[in-house]
């Protein structure tokens, strides 16, 4: 097989909707490039400063909280996997069991893109394990692993 075999399109804000529940303003990503089904996916989040999160994270110098960035990497990885399942994952949600070795090095301001891959590190059955990072540009701006469950909604 190739990698065309495994790879698809690009997914748009339209179409993430209609995988996860999530809607502004808690829509972290925008669009979701590079999936490979069953092992990894890429999100993208342009940052702008009309979000409202800015208005109170240290207005005079705004900063996107940290706690968003990880969910940013927490909707990629919940398209990823309900992409891959397709239909089965009808009336089902991902959500977060746990957060762990997270990490931020830099502040991530208006003007910003985010690139989020995230790689499933393991899998068991209905509880998976990512491995999440955070870019602008070629800088990692943040890094974290975490575990997701698929339950029924």
């Amino acid at each position: 097989m190739t990698d065309k075999d495994y790879k698809v399109d690009d997914l748009d804000v339209n179409e993430i909707m209609k995988m996860i529940p999530h809607r502004y303003p808690f829509l972290m990503i925008d669009r979701v490039v590079d999936i490979v089904k069953g092992e990894s996916a890429v999100g993208v989040k342009a940052v702008t400063v009309s979000e409202p999160h800015f208005q109170g994270h240290f207005p005079q110098r705004p900063i996107m909280p940290g706690v968003l960035i990880v969910e940013a990497m927490a909707q990629t990885a919940a398209v990823l996997v309900v992409h891959e399942l397709g239909e089965e994952a009808m009336n089902k949600l991902v959500y977060f069991m746990s957060i762990n070795t997270a990490r931020f090095r830099k502040p991530v301001v208006p003007g910003d893109m985010l690139r989020i891959p995230v790689t499933i590190k393991q899998n068991r059955g209905a509880v998976c394990k990512f491995e999440g990072k955070a870019m602008v540009g070629d800088t990692l701006v943040a890094e974290a692993t975490f575990s997701a469950m698929l339950v029924d909604s």
